[in-house]
């Protein structure tokens, strides 16, 4: 199988991140499982964000791991932690590791959490984790200690303490949602803290009530990122070679 609309969906996401500033040149990785077990996933090669193709991705199997080798293969981080969550999380279909600005300065604060202050970091409310651990370069050990923190599928956000950011997802459509909309969060967050100013928080009720309210929004998703491909249809159309 070529995968050729996951592909396509996959080599958009990397684009935009690009464009978003959401990158760090040839590092950082998303992955897309390809078969229904999880073992088989889509991953980038040692390659720009911004001149993704679609035919450029690898499909790597996490119980093979010749597949992540080779020339311009994927980078050994890319084995460690995208292996492990599709050997240990089989809801996470999809993953998205970056470094984005805002993420990692508030991945650097000794309190990492990402309050409910406005209507998009209420999407996270008791829906992230904070990793308090950070061991060194996500290889195998630590993708293994990560994996690990997503057991309750109600969290697919991850604020990694000293590092990034990292969220998995059913689709890519849902994950780069969800990864767009926290980078958001995170830069008002820290602008707001500047202010030094008193924050208005939300209650629990109605931030809870805003998270479900967003997680019940069949489709806005799948729009997004039908937009993101709108764009790029006309302005990159190599991004689907």
């Amino acid at each position: 199988m070529d995968h050729a609309e996951a592909r396509a969906e996959m080599a958009a996401a990397f684009r935009w991140a690009a464009r978003e500033d959401m990158h760090e040149g040839v590092a950082n990785h998303f992955s897309l499982a390809v078969n229904d077990a999880g073992t088989e996933f889509l991953i980038n090669p040692v390659k720009h964000f911004s001149t993704m193709k679609a035919s450029d991705l690898w499909v790597v199997d996490v119980d093979d791991p010749d597949s992540a080798k080779g020339d311009n293969a994927p980078d050994p981080t890319a084995w460690g932690l995208h292996g492990s969550l599709h050997r240990h999380v089989p809801h996470a279909r999809c993953a998205m590791h970056v470094h984005s600005t805002y993420a990692t300065v508030l991945a650097s604060l000794a309190d990492s959490r990402l309050p409910a202050i406005d209507q998009n970091s209420a999407m996270f409310h008791n829906r992230q984790v904070i990793d308090e651990g950070y061991g060194g370069l996500a290889l195998e050990d630590e993708g293994t200690r990560c994996a690990k923190m997503f057991q309750d599928p109600s969290v697919r956000t991850m604020i990694m303490g000293n590092h990034g950011v990292l969220f998995i997802g059913e689709t890519v459509a849902e994950t780069f949602m969800r990864m767009y909309y926290f980078e958001r969060a995170a830069r008002n967050y820290i602008l707001a803290l500047q202010t030094g100013r008193e924050l208005r928080h939300l209650s629990e009720e109605v931030a809870e009530r805003t998270a479900q309210q967003i997680e019940g929004s069949d489709g806005a998703d799948v729009a997004f990122l039908r937009g993101i491909r709108d764009v790029l249809d006309r302005e990159e159309p190599d991004y689907v070679q």
